[in-house]
């Protein structure tokens, strides 16, 4: 501001100079005291021009010692905003590294797993172990301990058990078996889901072909092993342990195939327990009827006993009818003896002292 001040009253100083000088040329006659003047007025301006460049040099001086205080002022807090911003930037990415590093060692732990469960679905043991335990699990869930059996013998003179066997009740009073088996073809199934993946329809073909087989095959060892009326249902059930797997065959029509040929029925973990839950309404309403039929016998015993307690009722009564008549009997005929006698050992009395 001060330098456009400044600038303002030299240029108008100098317009009124050079305006002067202008008049003073173009008179007719320019004498000696006007050369003085127009020299004296070119001084002046010479002069102030000196000062005022004089002026400037001292406002730019201070204009600079100005600014540069105002950039230290402003870098030093640049400086101190930049080192803050800097450090809680670092910190973060601290922060996010130890998560990421977290991360990834959860993952490794999670791949490592993943290799052992692997290891363990590739073996055809412990993937009939894996199915054996989940059934197992949802069995004792849904059932009493007393209402099913492991590793059970359903066939007479054969040594092969069946993994679960559920009791149910028989004609003769004694159990017979509903066989449950587990069956786990871990492989079929992982061939027909990268069938799948791939998207080659003969691929999947052949993959689907290849599970319905196996299926089939498990059915069948079911129905061979276990099942024989009357000692065992006409049934069994087939137990998938997946319900990817069990969606599967239901999509290929392997329930209606399998209870038609082999009269195996095939459940996956929900079904199973649905399965299990509507046997244990059946065993439920059987013991409501068993207990009603004791309950209806118990009362055939206490009609009895009560026909006989009112028999010795009556009999009771009848016999305190003629306890309460003799004893009235008693009772007034011994009390008249009594009176009378008082009667005469009264008058006796009376005779005595007046004699």
């Amino acid at each position: 501001m001060e330098y456009i001040i400044i600038a303002l009253s030299s240029l108008s100083l100098l317009i009124s100079v050079i305006v002067l000088v202008s008049v003073l040329r173009q008179g007719s006659r320019l004498s000696g005291p006007a050369e003085r003047m127009e020299r004296r007025l070119l001084d002046a301006m010479a002069r102030d021009g000196l000062a005022q460049e004089q002026k400037l040099e001292q406002i730019r001086q201070t204009t600079e010692r100005r600014l540069e205080a105002m950039r230290g002022v402003v870098e030093e807090k640049l400086q101190k905003t930049l080192d803050t911003r800097i450090s809680q930037s670092f910190s973060l990415v601290n922060e996010r590294l130890e998560q990421v590093y977290k991360g990834l060692g959860e993952m490794q732990a999670l791949a490592v797993g993943v290799g052992d469960l692997k290891k363990v679905l590739s073996n055809v043991k412990t993937r009939g172990i894996l199915g054996e335990v989940q059934l197992g699990a949802i069995l004792e869930e849904i059932l009493s301990p007393e209402q099913y059996e492991t590793n059970v013998t359903t066939t007479p003179g054969s040594r092969l058990a069946v993994e679960y066997a559920i009791k149910m009740p028989g004609g003769d009073g004694g159990p017979v078996w509903l066989p449950i088996d587990s069956k786990f073809p871990a492989d079929r199934y992982a061939a027909l889901c990268d069938a799948y993946d791939k998207g080659d329809p003969a691929a999947i073909e052949a993959a689907a072909q290849m599970l319905r087989t196996s299926l089939r095959q498990s059915a069948k060892d079911i129905r061979d092993k276990y099942i024989q009326p009357p000692h065992t249902t006409e049934f069994g059930v087939l137990f998938l342990p997946f319900e990817g797997l069990y969606a599967e065959a239901v999509r290929r029509g392997m329930v209606e195939e399998l209870q038609r040929d082999f009269r195996i029925s095939i459940a996956g973990p929900a079904t199973m327990g649905a399965l299990l839950n509507s046997f244990q309404m059946g065993f439920r309403t059987l013991a409501i009827q068993k207990r009603s039929g004791e309950v209806w016998a118990l009362l055939g015993q206490v009609k009895g006993e009560f026909s006989k307690f009112a028999d010795v009722l009556d009999k009771t009564k009848k016999r305190l009818e003629q306890a309460g008549d003799e004893l009235d009997t008693l009772v007034g005929t011994r009390t008249r003896s009594i009176i009378r006698s008082l009667k005469d050992v009264e008058t006796d009395d009376n005779t005595h002292m007046l004699t």
